[in-house]
């Protein structure tokens, strides 16, 4: 029986090692290469007192794209699926969209007509969107979530999500790094999630917004949602969400796409260490390939090191 104890013994031994070490590692689905060494070294030294880049923890603020860098985006914004399914469920009430542009390319599923017009998803979303209070959309976007299903992976939306970011994420907030998602997405779609799927609370949330009206209904107050854009945050307007809603420019910022570019300039303009990141989407085999080189190219051709990039699996 020694032996057989013995094995126990070593096998428990081992186990107990490789659990060490995985607690002992921040980020132990990232591949040990630049970036994932890169992130470690600037989180150390922002946050080690008494380095010449220490930083205070009220000010070590990071903010994230969400679409493509926090969860997929293929083969279309899951937000705008939402918007699609929309259309289809209240079709019924407006045979109007028969006829009008872009519903008319949805009920005669013509996704490349919809898809060529570049204003169609902000127009469809503030359309679609319009007319609900705000409490009826959460509850219209939560039983959505709950039920709507990817077309590739069959996974619900809010499994779509990238487990080297939610690692990052936790590693940021261990080390008194206040999050931030700042996406082109709806803000009042994401806020429906983003607490529950990232530990983002919804006051940390910026995003594209529709303009509201408030009212008063059997004697309750109410925000109404109206089919008209408030805010795109999104290019140049990223910087400009991040000043108007979060009040402290960000010491890291993380995107994947050339929306992402003004945020992540936005971030290295400030004084101080400092860290910018683009996601990189190299594996098709578990998730897609696909790569946007235009940020890259602009960060060079401005005379600026291209950020570190990382390529991501699903969770």
């Amino acid at each position: 029986m020694k032996p057989v104890r013995l094995t126990a013994c070593a096998t428990l031994a081992a186990l107990a090692i490789t659990l060490s070490a995985r607690a002992a590692d921040p980020l132990p689905s990232w591949n040990d290469t630049a970036p994932k060494k890169a992130v470690i070294a600037f989180v150390e030294h922002v946050t080690k007192e008494g380095s010449p880049d220490f930083v205070k923890p009220e000010e070590r603020i990071a903010t994230f794209d969400n679409d493509g860098t926090l969860w997929a985006e293929q083969p279309i914004y899951f937000q705008f699926q939402f918007a699609i399914d929309r259309v289809k469920a209240l079709a019924s009430r407006h045979p109007e969209w028969k006829q009008q542009p872009p519903f008319n390319y949805i009920l005669a599923g013509d996704m490349k007509a919809l898809l060529a017009d570049e204003k169609s998803m902000m127009a469809l979303m503030a359309l679609s969107h319009a007319g609900m209070t705000t409490d009826d959309f959460n509850k219209i976007v939560k039983d959505w979530l709950h039920t709507a299903k990817h077309p590739k992976t069959g996974r619900l939306y809010t499994q779509m999500i990238y487990q080297p970011m939610l690692e990052l994420l936790a590693y940021l907030r261990a080390n008194g790094f206040k999050t931030f998602i700042v996406s082109g997405g709806g803000v009042e779609f994401m806020r429906c999630f983003a607490e529950q799927t990232y530990g983002i609370p919804p006051q940390q949330v910026v995003g594209s917004s529709s303009k509201m009206k408030y009212e008063i209904r059997d004697g309750k107050p109410v925000l109404l949602r109206l089919p008209e854009v408030q805010f795109v945050d999104d290019k140049q307007g990223k910087p400009i969400g991040i000043e108007v809603f979060i009040g402290r420019r960000p010491i890291a910022a993380f995107g994947n796409s050339d929306g992402d570019q003004q945020m992540l300039e936005w971030t290295m303009g400030g004084s101080g260490a400092r860290f910018v990141f683009i996601v990189h989407h190299d594996d098709a085999e578990r998730e897609w390939a696909y790569d946007r080189s235009r940020m890259s190219e602009d960060w060079t051709r401005h005379g600026t090191k291209p950020p570190p990039k990382v390529g991501l699996s699903l969770a």
